[in-house]
This record gives C-alpha cells, sequence and structure tokens, in this order.
C-alpha cells in the first residue's frame, strides 16, 4: 500500500510535474538522508531562510535554536514555514549549455509549529537531532543539563502538506547536437567523510559514532 501526504493545490509541483510527488516514503528517504535544511518565513513584513540542522520523527520534523531568536519565536506563535531539504546526486552535462543540469532530490515541508514544553519530549527530540547526524552519538557524550536545556527550544513541525521533486538521468540534448564532438554525461557526487581530526586535548579513541559515520544508514 502506497502512503502519501496531502497533495494541497500549494503542495503540488507545477514546472515538470512528471519529476513529482506526495508519496511518504520518497519524501522520508529524502528527509533521512538530508541533516541540513532551510527553514524560510515572513516577519515583520521581511522574508527569511535560515538553515538548520533537523530530525525526523513520527510524522514531525524537529528543529531546535535559542529561545531569544526570531526565528523561534515566530514558529512558536504558529506563522506558516516551508521547510526545505535539497540532496545534490551528481552534475549533468549536456552538449549545450541550454540543457546542463543537476540530479536532484529536494522535499518541502509546509506547514506550522509547535513548541515542545514537555521535558521528556524535548530530550528525546535533541537525541533524534543528534543521532541523525551521527548513529549511536547519543550513547557516547553527556546529555543536556536542566540549564542548557532551559536555553535551548525545540520545536516541532507536522509533516502534513509535503512534496518531493527528482531529477535523474542523462542530458536531455536537443537531436541535433548529438553529432556534435562534446562530452555529455553525468558526474555522480557524494558526501564522503575524511579523515577524523581530534581535538587538541583529546586523548581518547576515535568513537564508533565517528569511525563508522555515513550520510544514509540502512
Amino acid at each position: 500500500m502506497i502512503l502519501y501526504y496531502n497533495k494541497t493545490e500549494r503542495a503540488t509541483v507545477r514546472r515538470h510535474r512528471e519529476r513529482g510527488t506526495n508519496e511518504r516514503e520518497t519524501i522520508d528517504a529524502i528527509l533521512d538522508e538530508g541533516f541540513v535544511g532551510h527553514l524560510a518565513f515572513a516577519a515583520d513584513g521581511q522574508p527569511f531562510a535560515i538553515p538548520m540542522l533537523y530530525a525526523r520523527g513520527d510524522g514531525e520534523l524537529y528543529l531546535h535554536g535559542s529561545p531569544l531568536s526570531r526565528l523561534i519565536r515566530c514558529v512558536a506563535f504558529g506563522i506558516p514555514v516551508c521547510f526545505t531539504v535539497t540532496l545534490i546526486d551528481g552534475i549533468v552535462f549536456a552538449r549545450s549549455a541550454f540543457h546542463h543540469s543537476i540530479n536532484y532530490r529536494s522535499a518541502v515541508i509546509l506547514g506550522t509549529g509547535r513548541t515542545i514544553d514537555d521535558r521528556e519530549e524535548k530530550h528525546e527530540a535533541l537525541r533524534l537531532i543528534v543521532e541523525h547526524v551521527a548513529r549511536g552519538r547519543s550513547d557516547e557524550v553527556r546529555g543536556p543539563s536542566d540549564g542548557e536545556l532551559k536555553a535551548t527550544e525545540v520545536l516541532a513541525l507536522t509533516i502534513s502538506e509535503a512534496s518531493a521533486k527528482v531529477r535523474t538521468g542523462p542530458p536531455a540534448d536537443a537531436a541535433k547536437d548529438f553529432a556534435l564532438p562534446i562530452w555529455a554525461g553525468e558526474l555522480p557526487l557524494a558526501v564522503q567523510p575524511g579523515e577524523p581530526i581530534p581535538n587538541d586535548r583529546c586523548e581518547v579513541d576515535v568513537p564508533a559514532s565517528v569511525e563508522q559515520w555515513r550520510r544514509v544508514y540502512a
């Protein structure tokens, strides 16, 4: 059984409709592979788009920030927001400049947020954010103190209206350009970790969360 997020008018892909979908499996996979998104909103008549770490919970996205942040205050008051995540999978080289492109997967979430005030729910949301970035890390480190919890606001954004847009495959060259002596094709891109660099005062071995880090967890 295929499940879908709400396909509203504003959560419908218009340009290249064949690349768009509201299928939950596709959207959730994009959210689970990425870990930085952009939260867009309007405040005081001005538009803003802020990059943020996030994690996906049970039907919600968890975001965190300072209680003094204008972003956090606005979202907490229930203003409409848009959260986007984009994964770049490759560069598409065509025989003409016009047909160059990018292979990508993107997800757009529309809705309103709520503040998480319950202490245990707040702890769990922050743990999920840490785990989303580095699996197993929350078991290796000290958890947040009461003072740190108080200094951190955590928001939950319900995943209700959502859509994804995906481009894959080779360039869409014009047939008249096929005979041109120009290389065309795809250059795949991927996030690969480098060699861990320990802090100057670090005297312990590299933990599993760092040594075994990868972008996608099975």
